[in-house]
């Protein structure tokens, strides 16, 4: 069997649980998964790219050990699949919550296709106990001073905490 390279593109602000159940997932298919953050100049995120690839390293990178997975970060500022192209990669990674991710994604898919027939799309569906999880409403809760506890892996749940630590 050929080595695959897979490639998960996001913007990971923060990381939740929800994407570690497709890092989890994806390291079941692939022998290497590069983790790619999309750094958008027009954007204000709530943790800088270099922050998030640290949190992506500490959360996957014994993910990826325990399944016999390369895991690699890395920024992109061009197309996804530019990206993936230049990663080497031959299958997108996209996790589904519902049945909106899935339209959306389904879009997505045909046009990436288009333009890189030579990269296909895998969806991963979500777990059921991590499918309401998202990075905005982790955002809200904790800039509310609620538990995350249950939505983001621990190091993600203490930084942003501290982020918020002062309002």
């Amino acid at each position: 069997m050929p080595l695959a390279t897979g490639f998960y593109p996001g913007s990971f602000d923060p990381v939740t649980n929800g994407h570690l159940d497709v890092v989890r997932q994806a390291c079941r298919f692939v022998d290497r998964l590069v983790i790619a953050i999309g750094v958008h100049p027009g954007k204000a995120p709530l943790f800088p790219a270099e922050e998030r690839a640290e949190m992506l390293r500490e959360v996957c990178d014994p993910v990826g050990t325990a399944a016999g997975c390369a895991i690699e970060i890395v920024t992109f500022d061009d197309l996804a699949v530019t990206a993936a192209r230049r990663a080497g990669a031959s299958i997108m990674v996209r996790g589904l919550r519902d049945g909106t991710d899935l339209n959306y994604e389904m879009q997505m898919a045909g046009m990436n296709d288009a333009m890189a027939p030579d990269i296909g799309t895998i969806f991963l569906p979500a777990s059921p106990n991590v499918r309401p999880i998202t990075a905005t409403l982790v955002r809200q809760i904790a800039a509310m001073k609620g538990d995350i506890s249950s939505f983001v892996p621990a190091p993600v749940a203490e930084r942003l905490k501290a982020k918020f630590a002062g309002g």
